[in-house]
C-alpha cells in the first residue's frame, strides 16, 4: 500500500477538555487510487489531510507513506518527505502574485538538487504545457482566470514527480465550468498512475474519484466506491 494509517488519534486540549479531531482512524490507499475524503465541518477531514501531507503529526498512531513510517519524524525530515513524495493543490491556489506562471511552477524544485537553472525552467515549462498552459508561461496570476491559476498550482504540484497529489477543496473557488475542467485534469493525471487524495464537500466533485471516505466526529463512518457511500 502507498498510504497506511493505523489507529490514528489527533487530540487537542481545550482547557480541561480533550477534543479528538481524529478518533482511531485506520485505512489504506493503494498506488494509483483516486480517493475523495468527505464530511461536515469539524469531521476531521482537514486534520487528516494535514497529517497525510506531513504538515502535522498525530498524537498517537502510525502513518506509513510508501513503506516508510513518517509519524515520528522531525520537522526537517517531514519537509524532505513533502518535497520528494507529495504534491499539494489548495483551494486558494497559493500562487505568488507578482511572479509568472513559470516562476510559480518552479518553486518546489529550489529544494531539489536534480533541477538547476535552465533544467528547472525547462521542467516548469513542460509541466505547464502538460496542464494546458504552454502559451501562458509569462502571465502573472492577475492575468489568469481562476481555472488557469489552479492549473498553475497543479503544474507546481507535479514538478518533483510525486507519487501522491493532495488536493484540499481544489474547486472551492471555481465556477462550474472551471471545476469540470480541473476535475477532468485530475482524472487524466490519475489515469497516468498518480495517486490523488482530495478533500471536498461537493458531491458532484467527489463523484469524479474512484473511492469515497466519509468522516464524522473524527471517525471514518463509511468507505466505498464512488456513488455507493452513505452519509
Amino acid at each position: 500500500m502507498l498510504i497506511t494509517i493505523q489507529n490514528m488519534f489527533k487530540t487537542y486540549n481545550m482547557g480541561d477538555t480533550a477534543v479528538h479531531a481524529l478518533d482511531g482512524v485506520s485505512f489504506t490507499i493503494a498506488a494509483g487510487e483516486f480517493v475523495a475524503i468527505m464530511g461536515a465541518s469539524g469531521s476531521g477531514k482537514s486534520t487528516l489531510l494535514n497529517i497525510l501531507g506531513c504538515l502535522d503529526t498525530p498524537t498517537t498512531g502510525n502513518y506509513l507513506l510508501d513503506g516508510v513510517e513518517v509519524s515520528g519524524m522531525s520537522r526537517t525530515q517531514l519537509a524532505g518527505i513533502r518535497n520528494r513524495k507529495l504534491g499539494f493543490v489548495f483551494q486558494n491556489f497559493n500562487l505568488l502574485s507578482r511572479t509568472s506562471a513559470l516562476e510559480n511552477a518552479e518553486l518546489p524544485t529550489f529544494y531539489n538538487r536534480l533541477f538547476r537553472g535552465a533544467q528547472r525552467r525547462k521542467r516548469a515549462a513542460e509541466m505547464l504545457s502538460r496542464v494546458g498552459l504552454g502559451n501562458r508561461l509569462d502571465h502573472t496570476p492577475a492575468q489568469l482566470s481562476g481555472g488557469q491559476q489552479q492549473r498553475v498550482a497543479i503544474a507546481r504540484a507535479l514538478m518533483n514527480n510525486p507519487p501522491v497529489i493532495l488536493a484540499d477543496e481544489p474547486t472551492g473557488n471555481l465556477d462550474s465550468r472551471s471545476s469540470i475542467e480541473i476535475m477532468g485534469l485530475f482524472k487524466n493525471l490519475n489515469n497516468e498512475g498518480i495517486t490523488i487524495v482530495m478533500v471536498t464537500h461537493e458531491e458532484d466533485i467527489a463523484a469524479c474519484a474512484k473511492r469515497r471516505i466519509m468522516m464524522r466526529d473524527g471517525q471514518i463512518v463509511t468507505t466505498s466506491p464512488t456513488g455507493k457511500a452513505q452519509p
